[in-house]
């Protein structure tokens, strides 16, 4: 008797916790058979995007930039390179000589006509092509298939004090931003839309963000 009234009190918090952490490793499991599957039927597309991306220039194939994980940890987020190898001297020279466009930069930290995107860069931008080495991130434990997108340093004052919701959840290849408008939203609303994900994420969430990623990934929305 003692033992069924001891496991009916077990408290409400920690019964949350379990099926959060439940919720969390059935994730982590789906995560890592997703990327593997993911990266066996894509890797013709990658070898080829690869391939193409050294060719332009000579330049590096893969770009891997350092941005903010879960728990404010650092990471290297690994896209295919889509500037050109003087990206920075391009961005400086233009941000230097246009007010409206380091006004732009300034808001976002994105340009519609970015001068250090290649002309390849600029199509494996508006695919999502460029995203697929993350896939390695997902495997490296460092990203998940859902959630916000990876943030830099200079992004972390947008957050303000929702900085906490971002840093409780890790950064995603897709996530509500990227189907709701992507670019097309102001960056206000994407970090509405991160602090809602890390309050609700489940499962379920997760799935219908994926079924919703392929069709804002062939209408191109919001992507530049």
């Amino acid at each position: 008797m003692s033992e069924i009234l001891y496991a009916s009190a077990i408290p409400v918090a920690r019964q949350r916790q379990t099926r959060q952490s439940l919720d969390e490793t059935l994730t982590e499991a789906m995560n890592a058979l997703l990327a593997i599957v993911a990266l066996i039927f894509l890797a013709p597309v990658m070898l080829g995007v690869a391939l193409a991306v050294f060719m332009q220039d000579g330049g590096p194939m893969v770009f891997a930039h350092r941005r903010i994980g879960r728990g404010g940890r650092y990471f290297y987020c690994l896209k295919f390179r889509s500037m050109a190898v003087d990206a920075e001297r391009r961005l400086n020279a233009l941000l230097a000589s246009d007010p409206a466009a380091r006004a732009e930069w300034e808001k976002d930290h994105k340009l519609r006509d970015d001068p250090r995107v290649t002309k390849l860069g600029a199509f494996l931008r508006k695919s999502s092509l460029d995203e697929l080495p993350q896939l390695f991130n997902v495997l490296r434990g460092e990203m998940s298939l859902v959630g916000p997108r990876p943030i830099v340093d200079a992004e972390i004052v947008k957050y303000g004090r929702r900085f906490d919701s971002y840093c409780a959840v890790k950064p995603g290849i897709t996530g509500l931003w990227q189907v709701s408008g992507r670019n097309d939203t102001t960056y206000r609303t994407r970090v509405a839309l991160d602090c809602v994900y890390a309050k609700r994420r489940n499962l379920m969430l997760d799935g219908m963000i994926i079924a919703a990623t392929v069709p804002a990934v062939l209408l191109r929305k919001g992507s530049y």
